[in-house]
């Protein structure tokens, strides 16, 4: 077996592993890249670009459907699905070619990783040596845990990413962001759509504002939600793929041509043989580190999905980052995830966030004022025909500092910048107020739940000599 020796050796090519080796790279270290390909990572390949690449096709569908109310017919409307996969598939393979280019660059070596002790790691027949490890390996969908679903057969979101035609009807499991934005993606394509929700409304760690609002316009659209509901099962049926579920104490049962499986993704750690290496795994599978990005063993660092907590890209590129400065350096950087979290899904309306939500402030007992302003009372979502949905600003009661930040409706994931830039720089929402926004904008809807903090904190709006203390803070 032939050894190969670098300072830092980064197992994965993904998003979080690739960050961790460009700026290890950066800071004069020997850097190898491990993967066991396909080249590209999750991202590219099989989540981000090409979910987003099919849900432009479906929401210019919607768009087409309802431009009648602004006085636009659109008649003998249809989806191209081959079109519209091959169209993702091109963009993917492009997105893919650079990566692959970028990661090239590196000593490569291709294959299933495995530890053999804490300072060597086996991939094929070629051994690597190295004082510092990264692991980046990412995550995979999780095993069907229903009864009965894997013998009946189902499509989980890597299938529902390269389906080449829809089905004529699709029971989605779950309502997280992958079921919500696919189980709407299907819906809109013509697959008759039943989404089956353990809690009372789809996004479950949201708000209950936000949940519950995404529920109901889902449920215009004519997709079926089944909340409080409890898997019970999965069976053929001679009609289709049906599935049993407990709601409210009543056995039911929907059954469809297709089952999607979308009840979550785990840390891709199968086969690395960590304990060889010393690194504790946590209860949920998750490779254990603390907040330098360090495991149980301090020389071996992780980074990205493989990690547990936030399986979202711009955070594994953050901690790839740390992990390789950490490595290389012999440092000692925290990530600090107070903004780094900040989230999007790509539902319609889209969702997002940054900071703390009610729901966590409420949970640990901080208190806050709270403004909101509805799309619906907006003059330019009313202009654009965009009127679902909401923003809301939380702010601290002692000195106005923002905290958190939501908004459910249209742009969405373009309108959260301009709050964390605001919450980056520790802005007050005094001090958001008095922010220049042009008229007539999208995002001008944010000055109105500002000023609605502002008032209710006593402070002096702009305009308003006469504003006294308000007394009532709402927790």
């Amino acid at each position: 077996m032939r050894t190969h020796r670098h300072d830092l050796v980064v197992v994965g090519a993904g998003s979080a592993g690739y960050a961790a080796a460009r700026t290890a790279r950066d800071l004069g270290c020997d850097v190898a890249l491990v993967d066991q390909g396909p080249l590209g990572g999750l991202c590219i390949l099989r989540g981000c670009m090409p979910s987003k690449a099919l849900l432009a096709s479906s929401d210019a569908l919607q768009d087409a459907r309802e431009a009648g109310a602004l006085g636009v017919r659109a008649e003998g409307l249809s989806a191209d699905m081959p079109y519209v996969a091959a169209r993702k598939r091109e963009l993917v393979r492009g997105f893919a070619e650079y990566r692959i280019d970028g990661i090239e660059e590196f000593p490569l070596y291709l294959g299933a990783a495995r530890f053999l002790s804490p300072t060597q790691l086996a991939v094929g027949d070629v051994t690597l040596e190295a004082a510092k490890f990264v692991i980046a390996t990412g995550s995979v969908v999780s095993d069907a845990m229903v009864p009965g679903l894997a013998e009946t057969g189902y499509l989980d979101s890597d299938a529902v990413l390269e389906l080449e035609s829809i089905p004529p009807s699709v029971v989605v499991l779950g309502g997280g962001y992958t079921a919500c934005e696919l189980g709407q993606f299907l819906a809109r394509m013509g697959a008759h759509t039943t989404m089956i929700v353990r809690s009372n409304h789809l996004l479950t760690p949201t708000d209950d504002d936000v949940g519950t609002a995404l529920t109901e316009y889902f449920r215009e659209e004519g997709i079926d939600v089944a909340t409080h509901a409890t898997l019970l099962g999965a069976q053929r049926r001679a009609t289709g793929k049906a599935v049993r579920y407990l709601q409210c104490g009543i056995e039911r049962e929907t059954v469809a041509a297709e089952i999607f499986n979308a009840l979550g993704r785990v840390p891709n750690v199968e086969g690395l043989a960590l304990d060889r290496a010393g690194v504790q795994r946590g209860a949920r599978g998750e490779i254990s580190v603390d907040r330098q990005l360090r495991t149980s063993n301090p020389n071996i660092y992780a980074a990205g999905d493989v990690t547990g907590d936030y399986m979202l890209v711009h955070v594994a590129i953050y901690q790839g980052e740390i992990a390789a400065r950490n490595a290389c350096l012999d440092a000692d950087e925290r990530a600090d995830y107070s903004l780094i979290t900040a989230h999007t899904v790509f539902t319609d309306p889209q969702f997002a966030a940054v900071g703390m939500s009610e729901k966590e402030l409420k949970r640990k007992g901080i208190r806050y004022v709270r403004g909101r302003y509805d799309f619906a009372e907006h003059g330019k979502a009313q202009c654009l025909g965009k009127t679902k949905g909401f923003v809301k600003m939380m702010a601290d009661p002692r000195d106005g500092r923002i905290v958190g930040a939501a908004v459910l409706g249209p742009q969405a994931s373009e309108l959260i910048h301009e709050v964390i830039v605001a919450m980056r720089f520790e802005a007050t929402v005094d001090q958001f107020m008095r922010i220049p926004h042009l008229h007539p904008t999208l995002a001008e809807i944010w000055t109105y739940p500002a000023e609605e903090c502002a008032a209710e904190l006593g402070r002096k709006i702009p305009g308003d000599e006469q504003m006294e203390m308000a007394t009532s803070i709402e927790r």
